[in-house]
């Protein structure tokens, strides 16, 4: 038991995070967060008590607040806080189920709000048609209804659990948390049930927060491609022809009505769009028009982007020939010469043409029009090549690009913006060479003067010159999958799905990652040296720090994902790389998987240095490296697991790194649950390097082919937490600050 303390504002936990602890609240107030759905935690609250494995809400502190962390990782341990004070039982009874019940009030006011916007936007479309067939006028195109449904909730509260949970707090609480206090079991299973309650309606929250931030737009968009528009444009064209106005006004002042009292959109943008139609002129409709923006459907987008980028008249033509001929080709995934050729043009035209465009649009960060961001975020370039259904639902994507993005995931030219604004470095090249490296090989050569080379080393724009022309113009290829028919431009012959099904999303890619993590749960955590205060008792202890990747989504359709590079500097505490496709039809949970194995091994080679493969510097890879060196004499191996390597060795040709990455994915796949892959040797080094958590160990424990190595590595790990204890508690009396970097170094070993 541990007393914290948040001040007013600050971000107890964060969304994502995986579960350590639940918190008691003492006093002050806490925010439990779901997107725009919010509910108030006050005093004997417990945050977090509805959390399993990774947290699905922020927590936020609404005052200066302080809370008693607690242990949630087992039933016994649950059970043994509550026997530390007898008080602590009545008081988990009571926050149990009255949040329980506050959980359900929360979730019957966002479904009843979530069937309420879905049934207003039928009607409302269905008005519009209505009003378009009565008035003789065209209906204009609308894609974004065709994949808009009633939300079918995977996490349902039942309309019986809330009855009974009225009754429960209305009737008879008191009394029945007194009965609940008369037995252990009974206060356990009361208390575990309603949070595995409350954890379903939180995800059913969830699941309906995300359907109205992610459908909001139809109503009202940033880009205008939306219900609002429609309505506008109506008024226009009934004014045109002198037809009756005050319906059409009529309806708009309805969506407005609805808009506002729903509470989903930002009051700003409200505003602004319902100002522009209250000023626009209707009785001389010849002096302004509403605006959109260039029509992806019969605007010509390409000449469009080009113009955006500022090139000269002459290689606008050039460029326009070349897609021109490529548009043509009988089959453009073609591999023959004259295929390749096109190809070769274009793509180092289209890598010159992102960087023009990504100068102008940095610098007009907030009115960089819908065309201009598709080709940033997705490569689109032209209406023909990707087709109108894929364009137009690309230009719908282009108002929730927001999940697209997070602290750890970016699109391409939110990465390049991040580098052009100093937050990141660039990337190494294919080199290995990072971005001062490869300026002094530029001096070294005679390519670049001394002066040349310190004026670029912080040139932003330089560095992002670098990062397109090394990283981005390697990745794209690579993810693309298929690298001899790559061609930078987004094309329809790879959107084989739907773009809303293809999206590799923020959500999408965070479930993929911590569905590894919870396998493999030291995958990310390095050691890194501690720097402490008040004692030097600490100093130099190596510790174990997570440290998650960061994500960069390529502008392709692909197939392949990557770890481009294990770290982003020198340090070992800097995030990875890992690069994916922005869209997808191959199964992301295997490229997570697969990009994860790599990373392994390369983060491996880096700490080893050149003794990587020296099997007396005990590793994964010089032990790795060793059982396939010398598997052939190896006893613990049997003639058919010996055939067997021989063949994934031939198919990885000879490269270690891909046996390891194909025995990797067996072990996160099927030896976590019992099914049997590997043969001895990999299994008993992939047990100690890449251990199972606590949860899997202990299914397995019990198997005969676990029953050496798990014990063995809890046998360690008692003995490192023993050793930790014992050190902390010297530091402390000596002066020191138990840090919450030495809080998860000791919950790492109890993992």
């Amino acid at each position: 038991m541990e007393i914290l303390n948040a001040q007013k504002g600050q971000k107890i936990v964060k969304r994502k995070d995986k579960v350590k602890a639940w918190y008691l609240i003492r006093k002050g107030c806490v925010m439990q967060k779901f997107g725009f759905a919010e509910m108030q935690l006050g005093p004997n609250a417990i945050a977090g008590i509805s959390e399993t494995d990774w947290y699905a809400c922020d927590y936020i502190a609404l005052e200066d607040t302080s809370l008693i962390s607690i242990p949630c990782g087992s039933t016994e341990e649950i059970k043994n806080f509550l026997e530390s004070d007898e008080r602590f039982r009545g008081l988990f009874l009571r926050a149990v189920i009255e949040q329980r019940h506050k959980t359900f009030v929360l979730y019957s006011q966002i479904h009843k709000r979530t069937n309420q916007f879905h049934a207003f936007v039928q009607s409302v479309y269905n008005e519009y048609k209505t009003m378009c067939a009565g008035r003789g006028l065209e209906e204009q195109a609308f894609p974004q209804m065709d994949c808009f449904n009633i939300l079918e909730i995977k996490h349902k509260a039942e309309a019986w659990e809330l009855n009974n949970s009225v009754s429960l707090i209305k009737n008879i609480l008191k009394e029945y948390i007194q009965l609940m206090m008369t037995d252990d079991n009974l206060c356990i299973g009361v208390i575990k049930e309603a949070s595995a309650q409350m954890h379903r309606a939180v995800l059913g929250i969830q699941e309906m927060v995300e359907y109205l931030s992610y459908h909001k737009e139809i109503l009202l968009s940033e880009s205008e491609n939306d219900m609002f528009h429609l309505f506008f444009d109506l008024a226009v064209r009934c004014a045109k022809r002198k037809l009756d106005l005050a319906p059409v006004k009529q309806e708009i002042s309805f969506l407005t009505s609805f808009m506002q009292k729903i509470q989903l959109y930002d009051k700003g943008l409200l505003d602004l769009r319902t100002k522009q139609y209250k000023e626009y002129n209707f009785d001389n409709i010849s002096s302004a028009q509403p605006a959109k923006g260039i029509d992806v459907a019969s605007g010509d987008c390409m000449l469009y982007i080009l113009e955006y980028a500022g090139l000269e008249p002459d290689k606008i033509q050039a460029f326009q020939e070349y897609v021109e001929a490529y548009r043509s080709l009988p089959d453009m995934t073609s591999t023959d010469s004259n295929a390749y050729k096109i190809r070769k043009q274009i793509t180092p035209l289209f890598y010159d043409i992102y960087f023009h465009v990504f100068m102008r649009a940095v610098g007009e960060e907030n009115a960089v029009p819908p065309v201009v961001e598709m080709f940033l975020n997705f490569g689109f370039m032209d209406t023909g090549l990707v087709g109108e259904e894929h364009a137009k639902a690309l230009y719908g994507l282009t108002g929730r690009l927001g999940q697209f993005r997070s602290e750890r995931v970016f699109t391409v030219y939110e990465w390049l913006k991040s580098i052009y604004q100093g937050k990141k470095e660039p990337s190494k090249n294919e080199f290995e060479l990072d971005y001062p490296a490869y300026l002094l090989e530029q001096r070294k050569n005679g390519d670049l003067t001394d002066i040349q080379v310190k004026q670029m080393q912080h040139d932003p724009k330089e560095k992002v010159r670098f990062e397109i022309n090394n990283m981005f113009a390697s990745a794209n290829r690579i993810t693309y999958g298929k690298i001899s028919t790559f061609c930078p431009i987004l094309g329809g012959y790879d959107l084989i799905n739907s773009i809303s099904k293809m999206a590799v999303t923020v959500e999408r890619l965070e479930d993929e990652l911590n569905n590894v993590r919870k396998v493999d749960f030291t995958l990310f955590y390095r050691e890194v040296n501690f720097q402490g205060k008040g004692s030097d008792l600490l100093n130099h202890e190596m510790i174990m720090l997570e440290v998650m990747p960061d994500i960069i989504l390529m502008p392709n359709a692909g197939t392949r994902a990557m770890m481009w590079q294990e770290t982003a500097d020198k340090r070992r505490d800097t995030p990875a790389r890992f690069l994916f496709p922005i869209f997808t039809a191959a199964n992301l949970e295997e490229m997570m998987i697969e990009t994860a194995g790599r990373y392994r091994w390369e983060m491996c080679r880096k700490i080893q240095g050149v003794r990587w493969n020296d099997v007396r510097e005990k590793s994964l890879t010089s032990e790795y490296c060793d059982y396939i060196q010398f598997y052939r004499k190896n006893r613990d191996l049997s003639a058919d697991a010996k055939d067997k390597l021989k063949t994934a060795i031939a198919r990885a040709k000879n490269s270690y790194r891909e046996v390891f990455v194909k025995d990797y994915q067996n072990w996160i796949n099927y030896e976590s649950k019992g099914s049997f892959r590997l043969n001895k040797v990999a299994r008993d080094i992939l047990i100690q390097y890449c251990p199972f958590a606590k949860d899997i160990r202990a299914n397995l424990k019990a198997n005969p082919m676990y029953q050496v190595s798990i014990p063995k590595f809890e046998r360690d790990n008692a003995k490192k937490v023993q050793r930790l204890i014992a050190l902390y508690e010297k530091y402390e009396k000596a002066g020191g600050e138990i840090t919450p970097e030495l809080k998860d170094n000791l919950m790492f070993c109890k993992m």
